[in-house]
């Protein structure tokens, strides 16, 4: 969907605050055996952590891995120049979730587990209970959510584009 840097850069500013701010609020609700209305102001003080290290791992190293495994991989499934949009979607959003719940899990369980001599176990039982929530948070609710917004966000500017383009 984004077309240029900047495109870029404001989608995922959107996308990390709608997949890191569910995130942070189950694993609280997870910590405290449960959710309460506490929750949601409680994640924000995490969101101003993880916020910013969800967006420059997504930024400079997740997207463009999880386009070329998207791409790559489903190359020999789907046929990517010609199949409908929505596949292309999922496996961006497949390949996305599957790198970023392991690296943010990754930076949870340094900030805030406090898992001494049992940090592997952590990390990974962390990334188990994470994954689950990240895939069907990202496919079925932020995902779709955070397109919509983006869409009207950049509607104008893509009707002006058009309006320009047939007046020439």
């Amino acid at each position: 969907m984004p077309k240029n840097k900047f495109q870029e850069v404001i989608f995922t500013i959107i996308m990390v605050f709608f997949m890191v701010y569910a995130m942070i609020c189950y694993n609280i609700s997870l910590n405290i055996g449960g959710m309460s209305n506490e929750v949601f102001l409680s994640a924000f003080h995490e969101l101003v952590i993880m916020g910013p290290i969800a967006f420059i791992l997504d930024f400079f190293i997740v997207s463009k891995l999880a386009f070329k495994l998207a791409f790559g991989c489903a190359m020999r499934m789907v046929d990517f120049k010609n199949c409908h949009p929505f596949s292309k979607i999922l496996a961006i959003s497949v390949a996305s979730v599957a790198f970023m719940c392991p690296l943010m899990s990754l930076a949870a369980t340094i900030l805030f587990k406090n898992a001494g001599s049992q940090f592997v176990a952590v990390w990974l039982q962390t990334t188990a209970m994470n994954f689950p929530m990240a895939f069907f948070w990202q496919l079925i609710y932020a995902g779709p959510i955070v397109r919509f917004i983006f869409r009207h966000i950049f509607r104008e500017n893509e009707a002006v584009q058009a309006v320009s383009a047939s007046a020439e």
